[in-house]
């Protein structure tokens, strides 16, 4: 490991690294979404898909490889017992570093199919990124702004319908779809913003997984609830961990049963809307604790370390 290195030089290595890394595998990625294209029928199609799935695999572990060349990193890793790769998976997730899709797909990458995430379709024409996402097969989704259904509410339901359609194919293939209901990464002052009424996260939005639970509700086996804590990382974590100053990641993972959503309901009756807000806001009250207790935890054995480290040196 090169952990000993002064923390700028790990960063100038890291950063080369990750960009190699990415640079590498994407550009096989989007090598598959041009064979893809070719391709005659939905099971060769398929085929390229799992190939493609593969390449992004290779990218978690070489992340997975870098963290451990530049960093010497504890991984406290609970609730991927039971998880299966060939089944379909909602996860759901704080989120509060860039870092946290390499940390999330590093340690899923062997007991979940890989992560997919929910695109605007506008992401689908941007060259080489949207050729990519294809040939991984991420679902790209129409959302008609407000204004557009008020001048035609004759679309009201057409970007449900059509994002259903796209995600037809994930019936016969296992698939796993993140969100981060947040809806952006935490930090102080947007957690000031809010007045958020959690110590550690930012207010749910319940919009996102509700449209998605709306699309393919009825494929998902389980719901993952997924929370990520960096003990002892500044608040910018991906710099600190890229300056091989972070020292241990904490990752709890809980399967709840999928919630039942009505889209006739939940995008017509406000109260339904409500109701399913305050499901998710009790998720988010127990991930808050749950990373209160993880914070508490963790600093008392670091003062028990302590403590005994400086008994010894006495």
């Amino acid at each position: 490991m090169l952990n000993f290195l002064p923390g700028p030089v790990l960063f100038i290595i890291s950063l080369s690294l990750l960009i190699i890394n990415t640079l590498v595998w994407s550009s096989l990625i989007s090598l598959g979404g041009l064979v893809k294209i070719v391709m005659p029928t939905q099971g060769t199609r398929n085929a390229v898909s799992t190939v493609m799935n593969r390449f992004m695999w290779a990218w978690a572990c070489c992340n997975g490889g870098i963290l451990y060349l530049i960093a010497k990193i504890e991984w406290d890793v609970e609730g991927l017992e039971g998880l299966d790769k060939n089944s379909w998976y909602l996860l759901i997730s704080n989120h509060l570093s860039g870092f946290d899709i390499a940390a999330q797909t590093y340690v899923l990458r062997n007991h979940i199919p890989m992560l997919k995430f929910f695109l605007k379709r506008e992401l689908a024409y941007v060259p080489i990124m949207g050729l990519g996402c294809w040939a991984l097969d991420m679902p790209f989704m129409n959302r008609t702004s407000p204004a557009k259904l008020k001048k035609n509410p004759k679309l009201k339901g057409k970007d449900l319908a059509t994002t259903r359609r796209a995600c037809e194919k994930f019936k016969n293939m296992p698939t796993s779809i993140i969100n981060y209901v947040e809806g952006s990464r935490f930090t102080k002052d947007k957690h000031q913003r809010q007045n958020s009424p959690y110590q550690h996260l930012l207010r749910p939005k319940a919009g996102g997984i509700a449209f998605t639970l709306s699309a393919m509700g009825e494929q998902f086996t389980s719901l993952l609830d997924m929370t990520i804590v960096y003990p002892d990382a500044p608040d910018d974590i991906l710099f600190w961990v890229m300056n091989g100053k972070v020292t241990k990641i904490i990752v709890r993972i809980r399967a709840l049963p999928v919630p039942q959503v009505d889209p006739t309901r939940y995008f017509s009756e406000s109260e339904y809307r409500v109701e399913f807000q305050r499901w998710l806001n009790q998720v988010w009250a127990e991930k808050d604790q749950q990373i209160d207790a993880l914070l508490q935890t963790n600093q008392n054995v670091a003062d028990s370390t302590d403590s005994a480290n400086h008994t010894q040196a006495s």
